[in-house]
């Protein structure tokens, strides 16, 4: 450190300033500027700085340093609670005031809670040190915390803190603990966190989690937090709260679920297997723990209850279907479009009621695309939300009703596709004709757009739908339509008719479906709906032309799924303008 007769030739200690001020002089003396005065038993020390931002950052640094040492010293010397206490007190509200921008302001007296949290020791002669901790380990927490808790929520705490804390929480679940560490929970929800590398800080939150679905009412309780963090706003004004949230959620009851897999005699090979299978589908790239790791002593359904309770409690609703979360629908829906769990995970009853009859069957009723589309899977041919709530599938919460609800949804949007009918007969056949003769009227849909589209491998799969459908008076009714459209279409597809076709400007979806209604268009190879109101609704009578090969819908309300419908449907088409479309 530099001054105006050198460099100092023993270093100072900072027990020994006294006093530390800002060095004043009158403005004719430009000789002293940018001063600093430091007290010390000999005398003084006068320290210049090149200008008054250095000046500041000397003051503040040293400040701080003897705020540290004294601490430490006190801490040395005396086992007083209040003592510490006080002091503890006057380093958390220098952290929050000091204009010092370091993280080090703040890990200081992090750091030293966490020293006071530890364990205690199994010496008595260490335990007698400290009477206060000794006598009674969760007050002395509580009035730690309560000390620190201003600063927990403007900095994150340490790994050795978060450890302790979780101990604590973890011990005492139903003390004032708890309520204490909200807003420190608050504030790691709101910010990016990578849990993979911070394992201590993800355990913190899951035994939060846990703790408060240990109170009297532990559903209420998750609400309530769950409403603090999202905001009384339509929209949560957080990104992060809701991926940081399901990633804990799932991280814990995969955890939670290997470990009773490996403890209850399994090989490990099982265990590698699941790891193998998780890392494959898990979007956030969380870190399993180790699985020798010790094990909470409460239940393992109650700590996979509390996290899928709080999954649901994402999904909330309040009247009805509308939900008080919407805003969180697209978002927790494509975080759990990959199945993030293992299959003995998805056989829980407790996940089953939770994820899947709240949370899936609120998403399958959600009338936008892009929220329950996240029931289809990732890619083929992992299995969906779909497939797991079909009757046969090891996880069915019910008899087929939610495969029912997902299916009805999905038709009557956006899967009315001869690529989603194919995999859907593939992967979930048997499931549609059982529920089909159960009277489900999206199974009976699905299976009669199966016929239509010729997608059976063979005359005897066929027979079997038909039949399936002719149990039921619904089925009965809808196969007799089916085969009445395919004696119209057969009549519609006979040779004849003109081969070239525009219609006016004014012609609607309702114009194209008569005109395409009693008339033999099987030579019609180019049809013009320029400048037409026609909508993608038109795309099921355009495909009933064998022989289009020019299609011109130039400056009309075509849609993506009308062009979808129709790629997949009309194999000569040469042809397709777009235009201003």
């Amino acid at each position: 450190m530099g001054t105006l007769t050198g460099f100092l030739q023993q270093p100072i200690p900072y027990s020994s300033m006294s006093e530390v001020r800002k060095y004043v002089v009158a403005r004719w003396d430009p000789a002293y500027k940018n001063c600093l005065s430091i007290v010390l038993p000999d005398g003084s020390l006068l320290l210049q700085a090149s200008n008054a931002y250095t000046r500041d950052q000397w003051y503040h640094s040293i400040l701080w340093k003897k705020s540290i040492f004294k601490y430490q010293h006190l801490v040395s010397m005396s086992t007083r609670e209040e003592v510490i206490l006080r002091e503890l007190r006057t380093m958390v509200d220098f952290a929050l005031w000091t204009p010092l921008q370091d993280e080090r302001v703040a890990g200081a007296p992090l750091e030293a809670v966490a020293k006071l949290l530890e364990e205690p020791s199994t010496d008595p002669d260490a335990d007698a040190k400290v009477e206060g901790c000794v006598r009674d380990r969760r007050s002395w927490a509580e009035a730690v915390l309560s000390v620190v808790a201003p600063l927990l929520e403007k900095a994150a705490p340490p790994a050795a803190l978060a450890r302790a804390l979780a101990r604590l929480t973890q011990q005492h679940p139903r003390s004032q603990l708890v309520p204490m560490l909200g807003p420190a929970i608050t504030r790691c929800l709101k910010h990016t966190v990578d849990f993979g590398k911070s394992p201590d800080m993800r355990k913190l939150l899951q035994v939060f989690v846990a703790a408060l679905y240990e109170n009297n009412d532990g559903e209420q309780a998750i609400r309530d937090y769950i409403l603090s963090v999202h905001g009384p706003g339509s929209d949560c004004p957080h990104p992060r709260v809701l991926p940081n949230l399901v990633s804990i959620c799932v991280a814990a009851i995969f955890h939670r679920q290997v470990s009773s897999v490996v403890t209850s005699g399994n090989n490990k090979r099982t265990y590698r297997l699941i790891i193998r299978d998780f890392q494959q589908c898990h979007r956030f790239r969380l870190q399993v723990r180790s699985v020798e790791s010790r094990v909470v002593k409460r239940g393992q359904a109650a700590v996979v209850a509390a996290f899928a309770v709080l999954l649901a409690r994402l999904e909330h609703c309040k009247w009805g279907f509308r939900s008080e979360y919407a805003d969180w629908r697209p978002g927790l829906g494509a975080l759990l479009q990959p199945v993030p769990f293992p299959e003995e995970a998805l056989a829980v009853r407790e996940v089953q009621e939770s994820v899947l009859m709240c949370v899936m069957q609120r998403l399958a009723k959600d009338p936008r695309c892009t929220v329950h589309r996240v029931l289809l899977p990732v890619r083929e041919p992992r299995p969906g939300w779909i497939h797991i709530a079909a009757p046969s599938s090891p996880a069915c919460p019910d008899r087929g009703e939610l495969f029912g609800e997902m299916l009805t949804t999905l038709l009557a949007c956006c899967c009315r596709r001869k690529r989603f009918i194919a995999s859907l007969l593939k992967q979930a056949g048997d499931d549609c004709i059982l529920l089909a003769v159960r009277g489900c009227d999206a199974a009976q849909e699905a299976l009669c757009l199966m016929l239509e589209w010729r997608l059976l491998p063979n005359e005897e799969a066929r027979l079997q739908i038909v039949n399936a459908l002719e149990s039921t008076e619904s089925g009965k009714e809808r196969y007799a339509a089916l085969c009445q459209r395919q004696k119209n279409l057969q009549e519609l597809q006979q040779k004849g008719g003109p081969r070239k076709l525009t219609l006016p400007v004014r012609a609607t979806d309702a114009d194209v479906a008569l005109l395409l209604g009693g008339r033999a268009l099987g030579n019609l190879e180019c049809l013009s709906l320029a400048f037409t109101s026609v909508t993608s609704a038109c795309a099921e009578q355009l495909i009933k032309l064998p022989a289009l090969r020019y299609l011109n819908l130039w400056a009309t309300q075509f849609g993506d799924a009308g062009l979808q419908m129709i790629s997949e449907h009309l194999q000569k088409l040469q042809v397709l303008n777009l235009c201003e479309t």
